[in-house]
């Protein structure tokens, strides 16, 4: 079944990617957000060419071929836009099949609980205690992430004293409920632990990125230095780099990011290395873009899923760009979880008022480039 039109809707911050095949079948799909314009441009001058013609049925195949293809090109930005036909083409094969995503990865439509993320450094620690404490009341949410540190802050709190505050603050004010905490790699490897035993000393189980996440010896050292469990991946964008993590054991809870990494394949790719050595999986998911969709459905499939889902609690107020992504609300909130539907794909819709306000781009089955073609000519030879 060829790919014969591949379309995009973006603005700075989202890019939605619209597939068809030659049966009719539509399948939607996500790049990673923020810089979207700056993907968008690569999705349609690395991915598109080599997708269009090619059959869409075998998605790891066609990954696997457009990675070669732009082979000089790894990391970060070509695999946010290949998360984009990923993710699309996954929505396809469930629409074709008239199944959830979830079921065609060998799992079940179905809850899945969900812990309460902060986003937020900005907040007082009682304030932040407040806040997280009315929002798990409301919404029957059993556990919740609140911010220590600051965002890459070389041992430079967000302001002096505040990680020594909000810890006692928030697990005091959550009692009974379990706490997970994320520095953003905030801390140096000393002030790490220091930091870590005070998190053991208050119940918190989970320790998320406590140093610069791209120094995988100085985690290692923190995570053999403590009994908290200690998390870490989500920047991570190729899956050698979660290799290795999971043979070193870097880290004891891997967080892979399904639209950073390049999309549902590749991440389905990374928790069956953990599965086989043991390590859970707590995917990053820090908006309610379609990453959070795409992480529930794969939450309900994998055997080694971590306890809970990340679901941001920022709504439109904090995340502008959020708002009116999809019709309905397909993450409404049942007593702590969200809910992977029996609708086929990945059971939404993209709102048509949003795509009328993006910026359109077709990319047609003449923008193959010279080169493109020559490339798909030789690969048919197998060469």
């Amino acid at each position: 079944m060829r790919l014969t039109r591949l379309e995009t809707f973006h603005n700075e911050f989202v890019c939605f990617v619209k597939a068809t095949a030659e049966d009719g079948t539509i399948g939607w799909g996500q790049t990673a957000t923020y810089n979207a314009d700056i993907t968008a441009a690569v999705f349609h001058r690395q991915i598109a060419p080599w997708a269009l013609g090619q059959d869409c049925t075998e998605i790891p195949a066609l990954l696997a071929r457009i990675e070669r293809a732009e082979h000089k090109f790894p990391g970060s930005y070509r695999n946010r836009a290949l998360a984009g036909l990923d993710t699309a083409l996954w929505d396809m094969a469930g629409k074709r099949a008239g199944l959830p995503v979830a079921v065609l990865i060998g799992g079940s439509a179905g809850l899945v609980r969900a812990y309460a993320s902060s986003m937020r450094r900005d907040l007082t620690p009682q304030d932040e205690a407040e806040r997280l404490t009315r929002l798990c009341a409301e919404q029957g949410f059993t556990a919740a992430k609140f911010r220590i540190g600051a965002e890459c802050g070389q041992d430079v709190d967000q302001w002096p004293g505040r990680t020594e505050a909000v810890i006692p603050a928030v697990t005091g004010a959550l009692k009974g409920l379990e706490t997970l905490v994320d520095a953003n790699s905030g801390f140096s490897v000393a002030r790490a632990i220091a930091v870590g035993r005070m998190l053991q000393d208050h119940g918190v189980g989970h320790y998320e990125e406590p140093v610069p996440w791209w120094d995988h010896t100085a985690t290692a050292r923190v995570t053999a230095a403590l009994e908290i469990d200690v998390a870490g991946g989500e920047q991570d964008v190729e899956v050698s780099g979660f290799a290795r993590m999971i043979a070193q054991k870097t880290v004891d809870v891997i967080q892979p990011d399904v639209m950073y990494l390049g999309g549902l394949t590749k991440t389905l790719h990374v928790c069956g290395l953990a599965a086989t050595a043991g390590v859970p999986v707590t995917p990053h998911a820090a908006n309610l873009g379609l990453v959070t969709m795409a992480t529930m459905h794969l939450l309900r499939a994998i055997p080694n899923a971590g306890k809970y889902l990340e679901f941001s609690i920022e709504g439109d107020d904090y995340y502008p760009w959020q708002r009116d992504l999809f019709l309905g609300d397909p993450f409404a909130v049942e007593a702590g979880h969200l809910r992977v539907s029996d609708a086929p794909g990945w059971g939404i819709e993209v709102n048509p008022a949003w795509l009328e306000q993006a910026i359109y781009q077709d990319a047609g089955a003449g923008e193959q480039t010279a080169y493109a073609k020559l490339y798909h000519g030789t690969m048919a030879q197998g060469l």
